[in-house]
């Protein structure tokens, strides 16, 4: 009776669906989408130095799901943290130009955790580490006022 058990648990063994290695950082789709947001983030900038908040508020907000799927993968790609990092970046400024202060420090403070713990580490990734102090001093200064 054991053989049997030993034999049946084999078998299903063997059947089991192989594990995943695929490196979902090289699939078309996040390539693409990586590209798509990079290219969203550049039109929302052009829209908030235009004076056009909402049209760049809108891009944003479609942008935001694209982000969430690329940063769900096991190990996101430095194009992909980019990406979020200048979406978060750039709704921070427009909430810190509302004098949303709070709001604004809870978006750069997403870049500071990013980049803070990003291996491995640049001069990119550090430069945005330290611009994302800088940004929550800012806030922190006028939320001190």
């Amino acid at each position: 009776m054991r053989v049997l058990a030993l034999l049946v648990s084999a078998i299903l063994a063997g059947c089991s669906a192989p594990s995943s290695t695929r490196d979902a950082t090289k699939e078309r789709w996040y390539v693409e989408t990586v590209t798509k947001v990079a290219q969203m983030n550049r039109d929302a900038e052009a829209s908030f130095k235009n004076g056009k908040s909402d049209q760049a508020a809108e891009t944003i907000e479609q942008a935001e799901p694209l982000v969430a799927r690329l940063l769900s993968v096991p190990h996101p790609s430095l194009e992909a943290a980019e990406a979020a990092s200048d979406l978060d970046d750039l709704y921070g400024r427009m909430l810190l130009s509302n004098r949303h202060y709070g709001w604004a420090r809870l978006q750069f403070q997403k870049n500071l955790s990013r980049w803070r713990h990003w291996d491995p580490q640049t001069p990119d990734t550090e430069r945005r580490f330290k611009q994302a102090l800088a940004e929550i001093a800012e806030c922190d200064r006028h939320i001190e006022e």
